[in-house]
């Protein structure tokens, strides 16, 4: 049997701090992955932080994608709160579409997204 040509892929959540407070080793860990998922300020995050986050990443050929969660920054995006499937929407929406325009800005790609906290948790919910 010939060998397997394929490898594991690194996805990691990236950008969450927020103004003068840092969360996560994110320098440390942007030349090692493969993906990021970049926060889009709602659960963390802000414009600065986003703009940065997505330079380093293209800097280092990362895929990225948003990283969008719930209103939420004293619970980090970990708290239920509830929407109409149109306010929902449009929150999504409002997030990707930030994140898009720092991509955009660099020329890059948006390669996916992916809910964050408890707003991936209730993907799987039929409401």
């Amino acid at each position: 049997m010939p060998p397997l040509k394929s490898r594991v892929k690194i996805n990691v959540d990236l950008g969450e701090a927020y103004g003068n407070y840092k969360c996560g080793p994110d320098d440390e860990l942007i030349p090692l992955i493969d993906h990021a998922n970049i926060a889009c300020g709602f659960h963390a995050g802000d414009p600065l932080i986003m703009s940065n986050t997505v330079k380093a990443c293209k800097a280092h050929n990362i895929a990225m994608g948003a990283h969008p969660g719930l209103p939420d920054i004293q619970g980090f995006g970990r708290r239920e709160i509830k929407m109409s499937p149109e306010e929902l929407t449009a929150m999504v929406r409002y997030q990707v579409g930030a994140l898009k325009g720092f991509l955009d800005a660099e020329g890059v790609e948006l390669h996916h997204v992916k809910p964050h906290g408890v707003l991936y948790g209730e993907c799987g919910i039929d409401v």
